[in-house]
């Protein structure tokens, strides 16, 4: 393990790098979390319920609402006229309405709010509004909003060199184009809220939320007040992959509403039809790119247009397209390139965080150029990876991003190499290729695919997080911290960290709810940033509450503070011994101070967001995987044989919680680029409606979709930088492994077909049969 520098009162190593269960785990299986519908109700609970729109893009000329309000079971009615303060909860740009006032800009879009004395009360009742619209014309996709420069945000470019030159000059050049698809988060447990109205004019509200604090902010924005009269909190939620982070703002803000007007707790919970349409999606790509190459494969020049269907609000859109600009390169270095990045503004719901905030996105258009340049000099596509990867940063030039960060760590050609090795790359190739030379309907495809993401909030201030650590006096601790549990494992490592730095057992540390009143200020649990941010600020609260009962022990004794040591539940210092909880009382009775606050601020990183220059990132997490997959090309049915992955977690704080979160992740990604499509109805009465809006239209991966042979393991190495116990992030990159299955299927695609296929993602049945071209 890694030894952490000597502190005042050291602690050994006793939880650290060990696999210890989730720390919800029993509760989880048993049936025992409680999650936000879960809490007892107060007596005269309300629920609630919204009304949607039927048009993607219209006036609403009249709004009858006569027999919503005449319907069994409902107490009030709320519209946009009803909000007191700010009819806004955009996390950014003020342009997201709780409830629509006066236009509809998306088919879905919610008008009004119901309360009832019963959730289908409430459902029952909305259906029940007359509304007549003035339609307006709709703009749906990324290609129609840049046909119509239709814009969330102003389109941004970031150029190094002279991309133009370098096309020209080329040996060999490409252009092309691809269609990437968005994703559904479908989180298990649904959007919801609980609103608790209090005295003198304040609001307790149980949120699904990633970011607390903004609830905090957006509430007490729509409600007139000021945040210290708004607390939120979570202890947990079934599921967030970024679709909780900004658009759990609406649901927190309409049950808020409803209590403050009707001085009842109020609940707002989401149906999971409702919840598909009224909330936002992966953001959806249409990529086109003009490349020029040498021989080897080495890229020369690249101009790459990133369009992405935004919906039609800001929301996240800037930093999401941000971090696509940022991660067009992978694990590449490229020299001369031009990036054009266009924000499109559409009537669909507004597109939000998912699981790599734009970075897959922006991933998959390298990885998409680099098979394409393979396949034009008939190489192995690992090879073209090879000669473009990043140099090492011990003596090689090509180490700085075309956003001007150091590359200090490159490990990815290493870590290529082994899981090349291990996975018997080459071997299988060669059976690969006979398989397919023997096989007329069935083709087999391989691909070996790297990942390197970078971990940071790009939004600098974003990068710091509080925590408090109380110690009982018997001995126990309670901890409260900033980052929010959605099932990824932030409570149990924050556990394993506080209990290694008093020496005590986990069950002497407990985590309590994430709560704005106990930490403020908090950053969203996003970005891959939870444990990084949150763990060194419990740390940090930890080692001063130690340093204290340090100093105190070795006053005590008339011993150096430094040989004062904490393990297994005791104190011990030379030939002195206590146990940490009696320590604990006779400090208490000398009145020794037995909580404290941590905070943490992450270091090195700077980013102009007007130049896209800087350093954005504090590290990079990397990975790789291999992936064999099989076509039949009369069905377009696929099936993942087997996949190995090696991934980068640097010193792992939990190894079996890092597993799951890789094996997770990759699993989420594979469905994002096989089975989940989303379809809006392009035309007609119902033009702009989701169709895709519940599981028997939208297809996440079941069990049965896990390859039968799936090998994960963690690369060895540990963070060249000071993160938590020299560990690394693992909630996003492992969802960009997945490339490596879509890219199987493509050179399946490609085997069948004779020719580089034109496969687009997602690689449905359908689209594997246009791709070998048995389906137009």
């Amino acid at each position: 393990m890694n030894a952490v520098e000597p502190q005042i009162g050291t602690p050994h190593e006793h939880t650290i790098g060990l696999s210890i269960e989730h720390e919800s785990g029993v509760l989880h299986v048993s049936g025992m979390a409680t999650y936000i519908d879960d809490i007892g109700e107060i007596a005269g609970t309300l629920h609630g319920a919204f009304g949607l729109s039927t048009c993607a893009h219209g006036r609403i000329v009249k709004m009858n609402l006569d027999a919503v309000r005449r319907a069994p079971g409902v107490v009030k009615v709320f519209t946009a006229q009803d909000i007191p303060g700010r009819n806004d909860c955009g996390p950014v740009i003020h342009d997201d309405p709780v409830l629509a006032d006066g236009l509809v800009q998306f088919y879905g879009q919610p008008m009004f709010l119901v309360i009832a004395d019963s959730h289908d009360a409430a459902r029952r009742a909305a259906r029940q509004a007359v509304v007549e619209y003035e339609a307006l014309p709709a703009i749906l996709t990324a290609q129609e909003a840049v046909a119509a420069e239709s814009w969330v945000l102003p389109p941004v470019e970031v150029r190094r060199g002279d991309a133009e030159t370098a096309l020209a000059g080329a040996a060999h050049r490409l252009q092309g184009q691809v269609q990437l698809g968005g994703q559904e988060h479908f989180y298990l447990e649904g959007q919801v809220a609980y609103a608790m109205p209090r005295e003198q004019d304040t609001m307790h509200v149980f949120s699904s939320t990633q970011h607390p604090t903004e609830m905090q902010q957006v509430v007490a924005h729509m409600l007139g007040w000021r945040s210290h009269q708004v607390s939120v909190e979570c202890r947990r939620m079934g599921g967030g992959f970024g679709g909780k982070e900004s658009q759990s703002a609406q649901i927190a803000c309409a049950a808020a509403l409803a209590a403050w007007k009707t001085g009842r707790p109020v609940k707002l919970r989401l149906d999971r039809d409702d919840d598909m349409s009224i909330t936002g999606k992966r953001h959806d790509f249409h990529i086109e790119y003009d490349v020029g190459f040498d021989d080897s494969g080495l890229i020369l020049g690249l101009k790459a247009l990133l369009a992405s269907r935004c919906g039609f609000s800001a929301d996240l859109s800037g930093p999401v397209n941000d971090r696509a600009i940022f991660h067009i390169d992978n694990t590449y270095y490229l020299d001369a390139v031009t990036i054009s990045s266009l924000r499109g503004k559409t009537n669909t719901v507004s597109n939000t965080a998912f699981r790599g905030f734009g970075g897959p996105q922006g991933m998959f258009a390298i990885e998409y150029i680099i098979e394409e340049i393979a396949c034009k000099l008939g190489l192995d596509p690992l090879d073209v990876r090879r000669v473009n990867f990043y140099g090492d940063p011990a003596g090689d030039a090509r180490t700085t991003t075309h956003y001007g960060m150091k590359v200090e760590d490159n490990i990815a050609p290493a870590l290529v190499e082994q899981l090349a090795a291990e996975s018997d790359y080459v071997l299988r190739r060669k059976a690969v290729a006979a398989f397919n030379a023997s096989n007329s309907v069935l083709k087999k495809g391989l691909s070996l695919t790297p990942v390197k993401f970078g971990i940071s909030f790009t939004a600098t201030l974003y990068n710091q997080a509080g925590a408090l650590v109380h110690v009982y006096a018997d001995g126990t601790a309670l901890v409260t911290q900033g980052g929010t549990e959605m099932g990824q494992g932030l409570y149990t490592k924050i556990r394993q960290i506080v209990a290694h730095e008093f020496g005590l057992p986990l069950d002497d540390i407990r985590m309590a709810s994430t709560d704005t009143s106990s930490v403020p200020n908090t950053s969203a649990t996003a970005a891959s940033s939870g444990t990084d941010l949150n763990g060194k600020a419990a740390q940090a609260a930890a080692q001063t509450i130690r340093a204290r009962l340090a100093t105190f022990f070795a006053n005590q004794h008339g011993l150096p503070v430094e040989a004062v040591h904490f393990a297994d539940g005791m104190v011990s210092a030379g030939a002195y011994r206590v146990v940490f909880a009696d320590l604990v009382i006779e400090a208490y009775r000398a009145r020794i101070k037995l909580w404290d606050a941590g905070f943490y601020s992450t270091p090195k990183i700077h980013y102009d967001r007007h130049t896209m220059q800087g350093r954005p990132f504090f590290y990079f997490a990397y990975g790789a995987a291999c992936a064999e997959v099989v076509i039949d090309t009369l069905t377009g049915e696929s099936r993942v044989l087997r996949v190995d992955i090696l991934h980068d977690v640097g010193k792992s704080i939990n190894p079996a919680i890092d597993i799951g979160q890789i094996e997770g992740g990759f699993i989420q990604g594979m469905g994002w680029l096989t089975t989940e499509e989303l379809w809006f109805r392009p035309a007609g009465a119902q033009q702009g409606r989701l169709m895709t809006h519940a599981p028997s239209t939208y297809k996440i991966p079941a069990a049965s979709d896990c390859p039968p042979i799936l090998n994960v393991k963690l690369y060895e190495g540990e963070n060249v930088e000071d993160s938590i116990h020299r560990s690394k992030a693992v909630g996003e990159p492992p969802l960009m492994l997945a490339f490596a299955v879509f890219f199987a299927l493509r050179e399946a695609c490609t085997a069948s077909r004779g020719s580089i296929a034109p496969l687009q993602a997602p690689a449905t049945a359908e689209a594997i049969l246009r791709a070998i071209g048995q389906q137009t």
